[in-house]
Parts: structure tokens; sequence; C-alpha cells
């Protein structure tokens, strides 16, 4: 969920930032570049990432051909037929077994539409995503065979772990801290792709959670708080799942929920009184918004900065790449 820039805006225009490139003056009061990118960090966070995934496709995409130009070469063949002989030839017809289970999936999109009327559409797609899977295999083996180096970096931003709640081991080689609002809508849609991305990973993934109550979700905060007096007792994670999963964020579901997880509710409810964890909220909030958070939910996997309620692959294709980095 989004919120405007008037918060950043309000934090870079008195922040007191160091003297800079001055941008411009209003009557006697200087604004400077360092204030303007304060302010603007998330929108050119994001901007960023999206160069450096516009170079990164076109790097892939130079790579894929030298590695076919000189496998082509070595076999005295032309690129378009180690093409066709590599990938094309290769790729099976779809099944009538894999036709009707993309059919079941996507029953809603296709609104009632009989099966043999998408059928070709069906076998298009999948067609295409047979070519791309052995395409992106055969890429993998030629890679084996003349070593590649890839030099380009990811942007990142430097984001710690600080107070929050973390799970996996300290060692991980990947660590993703989101950070996220226990009312917002698509905080609860990605969870389900949260949970794929720790079953499959396991013990490569250190994760941790930080709290951004959004200011217009009035249960949110409460609902922090709440978390992090759960957690004093060891309880957080039990406790986020139900936080997650509730549509009533009522103060009573709170206690109930507590109740369910096997918290103490004597010292819950007097740690939620007595607010102890405002000062954890606060900094979290603080953090992300100098590294560029401006909704939720949003993440950092190893620092680069996944935004929104993304798909399995967007958090696949970064943990891969960090991952084959790091080996």
């Amino acid at each position: 969920m989004r919120i405007t820039a008037i918060a950043l805006l309000a934090i870079g225009l008195s922040a007191g930032a160091a003297v800079a490139e001055p941008l411009a003056t209003v009557g006697n009061k200087t604004i400077t570049r360092d204030q303007v990118e304060t302010a603007a960090k998330s929108e050119l966070a994001e901007i960023e990432t999206q160069r450096y995934e516009v170079v990164k496709g076109k790097l892939d995409e130079l790579v894929a051909f030298a590695l076919f130009e000189q496998e082509a070469t070595a076999k005295g063949v032309t690129v378009e037929k180690l093409t066709e002989v590599e990938i094309v030839e290769k790729v099976k017809k779809p099944t009538d077994a894999e036709i009707q289970k993309v059919y079941d999936d996507n029953k809603d999109q296709l609104q009632g539409a009989p099966l043999e009327t998408v059928k070709p559409q069906i076998v298009e797609y999948l067609s295409r995503k047979g070519m791309g899977e052995r395409q992106n295999a055969y890429i993998a083996e030629l890679k084996k065979k003349y070593p590649t180096k890839i030099a380009l970096k990811a942007p990142t931003v430097d984001v710690a772990i600080a107070d929050a709640p973390v799970k996996g081991p300290a060692n991980a080689p990947i660590t993703i801290i989101e950070f996220s609002d226990y009312e917002c809508p698509f905080c609860k849609k990605v969870e389900p792709t949260v949970q794929q991305v720790l079953k499959q990973y396991g013990d490569k993934i250190r994760f941790a959670y930080r709290n951004y109550p959004l200011p217009f979700h009035q249960s949110a905060r409460p609902a922090a708080v709440a978390a992090l007096c759960a957690n004093e007792q060891g309880k957080f994670w039990p406790y986020h799942d139900k936080l997650v999963a509730a549509s009533d964020l009522s103060a009573a579901n709170l206690q109930q929920m507590a109740s369910d997880v096997g918290i103490d509710r004597k010292k819950f409810d007097e740690c939620v009184k007595s607010e102890k964890f405002a000062a954890v909220i606060d900094a979290d909030l603080k953090a992300g918004q100098e590294a560029g958070v401006n909704g939720t939910p949003a993440f950092f996997i190893n620092g680069r900065m996944l935004d929104g309620a993304q798909p399995f692959e967007k958090f696949q294709e970064i943990i891969e790449e960090e991952l084959a980095a790091k080996s």
C-alpha cells in the first residue's frame, strides 16, 4: 500500500542537512540537494533499481549471444542452427495433462471459456515457457564450458536488523529484512510467498521483521506493540502468524490471540499498557524511511530492495543471484 512522500519531505527539509549544493532559496531559507535527495530517497532508489534491471536485462542478452556464438563456432554451425538443435528441438510438446492443469488453475481469468476455445493460447503459453526454461538451462551449461564473470552489481541499501525479531542462522548467506504493517492487505497477501521462500531455502535465510505501521491504519501500531510484547515471552513468531491471518485487530482479539499461543496474559497486558516498545517501533519507522521505504510491504534481500507484494519468482531471482555471487 503506497503513501505520499509528504512525511519524508518534512523530515528532509527539517533535518538540518549538511551544507551542500543549493537548489532553491525561499526568502532566507536555502534548500540543498542533500535535502531534496533525502526527501526523494524512495523514488530515487526505485529508479536506480529499474535502471539496474534494464542494464542487467541487456547484459544477459549480450552474454547469452556471446555464449551461443562461441559454441556455434566450435561446432561449425550458425547460431540459428545451434538454437534450433539445442533449444527448439529439445522442447517437448505440452501434454494434455499440462494443458488441463493450466486451464483449471486459471478458470477465473478465462471467465468460463471452454477448454477447446482457449487451448491454442494455452499451448502457445506452455511452449514459450518450455522454450525459456530450456534456453536458461542451456545457457547455464555453456557458462560452465566458457567461464563467465559478471561484474555488474545490484544497488543495495545498508539496513540493520537492530532489535528486530529474527529467525534463521546468523551465518546464513541471505538476510531478508521485511518492513511491514499488520493491517496492510498487501502484507497479508504476500505472507504465503514469504513462507514459501523460507521453506524452500531453509537455513540459507536469516529473516527479520521490522514494524512499519502506516499512520492511516489505526490498528497497525497497537498490533506491532502487542507483537513485541509477545516477543518478550519468546512467542513472537506464532503470535506474528496469528496477527497476519487476523481480520480483527481489536484490543480484545489481540489479547485472545495472546492466550491462544500460550502467552502469560498478565505480563502481556502490562507490557502492552506500558508501551515499553514504542521507541523500538519509532526506530523501525525511521530506519525504513532512511532506507527509502514509502509503503508496505518492503523487503531488503542482502540490502537489495524489493518493493510491494511481489511473486515468489522475484524473491527467487534475487536470492539465486546473491547465492551465486557468494559461491
